[in-house]
């Protein structure tokens, strides 16, 4: 009988967590200046989590284009897009969920990725089609960590 309510306990408490409401790429409000005023999931984003995407090569990749000297000790840190440093002083969290999610909204012609869409791109891989590069809660996370970078 304990075994069952211990295994009950977990059931619920990771169900939870997997049916927290999530907004689909579709279902977005952008504002006028491109932003995003609500969060993109009913769970807070983690700064420890978004760090990690940040520096991820394989999820987020913002060493690739950006300088951060938060991240000094990582390796070959881009120079395409504009230097970290202190970004949470120069947007809002919605502006920067906005350019998060997609950053097309706000810089037209960027070549910085939609990290949250998951439709209308142009000679996509069939892998890839219908796929976001990030979930919503790791745009949550990373928002998270960028809200960190003040001067």
């Amino acid at each position: 009988m304990r075994l069952t309510k211990i295994t009950l306990a977990a059931v619920v408490a990771l169900g939870s967590a997997s049916f927290a409401e999530t907004t689909a790429p579709g279902n977005i409000k952008f504002g006028e200046n491109g932003g995003i005023e609500l969060s993109l999931t009913s769970v807070a984003g983690d700064a420890a989590s978004g760090r990690k995407i940040f520096m991820n090569r394989k999820k987020g990749n913002c060493l690739a284009c950006h300088v951060n000297s938060d991240m000094a000790e990582q390796t070959f840190h881009g120079e395409v897009g504009p230097e970290l440093d202190g970004v949470a002083d120069r947007w809002e969290a919605a502006e920067l969920r906005g350019i998060l999610v997609n950053s097309k909204n706000m810089f037209e012609g960027t070549i910085m990725p939609a990290f949250y869409r998951d439709s209308g791109y142009n000679r996509i891989l069939k892998k890839f089609d219908g796929k976001t590069i990030l979930s919503a809660q790791e745009v949550e996370d990373l928002l998270a960590y960028v809200m960190t970078l003040k001067e």
